[in-house]
């Protein structure tokens, strides 16, 4: 229940140990960027993520993080190139596409996000995320079928959890809209 001051702790030590043990600082300071996040200090996550990225450039789950802070914050495009980063790093993985395809919605660029989340359904056919967002594009685009099937979808690949609660809810007002 003290998430700020756990973030506080592993940010003094993930930067005490920086010199001498880059790789582990670099664990310790992602940790508590993903602890100031919890705590709702999305600038204080964002320094921290920074500064793990320093010290190991090319951590893939790193740059993800850091882009879900970017991502909260809204700054989407900040987030997009730290997500294109990660995938040049890791092309098979798909909660990268899904993230970054999340990211293209909100710039309002829907066909790079159904290529990203179509990509990641391909990667991935049991990613509940992404036939969550892919649902919710094709909501928008006025496929109402489309969406309804990719929402089912999601709710059978993943129940009881927030994707599948989402899509649940996403399925009801589809329903409700249609009467």
């Amino acid at each position: 229940g003290e998430t700020a001051e756990g973030a506080r702790r592993m940010e003094a030590l993930g930067t005490k140990m920086a010199p001498a043990q880059p790789a582990l600082a670099a664990e310790i300071l992602a940790q508590a960027g993903q602890a100031w996040l919890i705590a709702g200090d999305n600038k204080r996550a964002y320094a921290v993520q920074t500064a793990a990225l320093k010290l190991a450039p090319r951590d893939v789950d790193l740059l993800v993080d850091r882009a879900v802070t970017l991502g909260q914050a809204k700054n989407y495009w900040e987030a997009i190139d730290d997500l294109n980063r990660a995938h040049e790093l890791a092309p098979n993985r798909a909660d990268v596409l899904v993230y970054r395809g999340s990211a293209y919605r909100f710039v309002d660029s829907p066909e790079l996000a159904i290529q990203d989340l179509d990509e990641a359904i391909q990667l991935n056919d049991r990613n509940a995320e992404a036939f969550l967002e892919r649902g919710i594009l094709r909501r928008l685009a006025n496929d109402n079928d489309g969406a309804r099937s990719d929402w089912m979808r999601a709710v059978t690949l993943a129940p009881g959890t927030p994707t599948a609660d989402a899509a649940q809810k996403d399925l009801e007002m589809l329903d409700f809209k249609a009467n």
